[in-house]
């Protein structure tokens, strides 16, 4: 379920904007799995979800994904 993922994902973007690429390379470093397209659409689900936030950023070449307080706020609402 994509609310287990959610705590795993704000981990790796910690209080940062990063690029799906960093967001995957900190995936990497952090659990020690890589797999990018698995990634990317994960992250648009927690965005379509609200447990994430998501946008195009053409100074950083592709989308940059955050988590702010409301986004992790509403993962731990659905938590059951």
């Amino acid at each position: 379920m994509i609310e287990d993922v959610a705590p795993l994902i704000w981990e790796i973007l910690g209080n940062d904007k990063v690029t799906t690429r960093e967001a995957g390379e900190r995936l990497d470093h952090i659990f020690n799995y890589r797999c990018p397209d698995d990634l990317a659409k994960t992250l648009i689900k927690l965005r379509n979800a609200g447990m994430v936030r998501g946008e195009i950023s053409m100074e950083m070449g592709g989308w940059i994904w955050w988590a702010d307080d409301e986004c992790r706020s509403k993962g731990a609402g659905e938590k059951k």
